[in-house]
This record gives C-alpha cells, structure tokens and sequence, in this order.
C-alpha cells in the first residue's frame, strides 16, 4: 500500500496554521481535564470510570485525527510535529508559539529553540 504524500511546512506556514492548532488542541484539553476530574472521582473497576475513560480516549482520538488532516504528525498527547522536508517543526500544548526544531532522528528530547 503506497502511503500518502507528506505535507511539507515551511517555518511562515506553520506558523500560521498554529493559531487553529492552538485552538482545536485548548478545546480538546478543556474536555478532558473535565473528564480526568470525573475519573478520578469514580471507583476503579466501575462501568461509570470505563465509561468516562473511554470518552477521554474519543476527545483525543478526534483531536489527533483532526492534526493528521491538518497535514501535522501527532507524536503523543497534544504534542505535533510540522514535517519541513530536512526534520520538524515541534509544538506540544501549551506553548504560545511554534519555536523549537528537531531531527528526524533526534525526537522531542532532542529539541533546539529556532534562532
């Protein structure tokens, strides 16, 4: 099966597309800090909490399925990396602005601040 081709971002475009990210990503975090609350406060083992720790997987299935269509590639919870065709661009919520660059092979830990 052929995989699609990747979206290439340069640093103005990714930029500008990151108020939306900013955005989609806030609204997912609001509902699922309500939903961890709600968790927490039900007994493990309980339909209620599977029930509510199913909805958190939705909101966070949805939010990375919306990043995938946006073009971006989820790395982990509300972590994305805008692919330039050399690495990425990387943002994880809640950074304001899009400032930090990696390797392809160098991940989130290897992270460098764009000058």
């Amino acid at each position: 099966m052929n995989e699609p081709p990747q979206h290439r971002w340069t640093l103005e475009s990714a930029r500008a597309l990151l108020g939306d990210v900013r955005d989609r990503t806030a609204a997912a975090v609001e509902e699922v800090e309500g939903l961890l609350q709600r968790r927490d406060a039900t007994p493990d083992g309980t339909p209620e909490r599977a029930e509510v720790e199913d909805d958190i997987q939705e909101i966070a299935g949805r939010w990375a399925r919306a990043m995938d269509a946006l073009g971006l590639e989820v790395q982990g919870p509300w972590l994305v990396d805008f692919d330039n065709g050399e690495g990425y661009y990387c943002w994880k919520w809640p950074e304001e602005t899009l400032d930090h660059f990696h390797g392809y092979d160098e991940g989130f830990a290897g992270r460098i601040r764009i000058q």
